[in-house]
């Protein structure tokens, strides 16, 4: 079967660096894309609870602001 290593294993190799390749390319276009979303617009995901965030503000000086996000 000379044509299993001279045909086949080839054509493997390079899909497989192919499909790789296209993999990384589209996983970097997607880091690297332009966004609108700001901070502001993730913190609630992240934020503590409005208990803990009303001290750190009383704490620093800073005024609430009980806006939703």
């Amino acid at each position: 079967m000379w044509w299993l290593d001279d045909i086949v294993v080839p054509v493997v190799l390079l899909s497989g660096v192919y499909c790789f390749v296209s993999l990384v390319r589209s996983r970097t276009r997607a880091a690297n894309r332009k966004t609108h979303r700001t901070a502001e617009d993730l913190y609630p995901r992240y934020a503590d609870s409005l208990k803990k965030q009303r001290k750190y503000a009383r704490e620093h000086g800073g005024a609430w602001k009980n806006d939703g996000g």
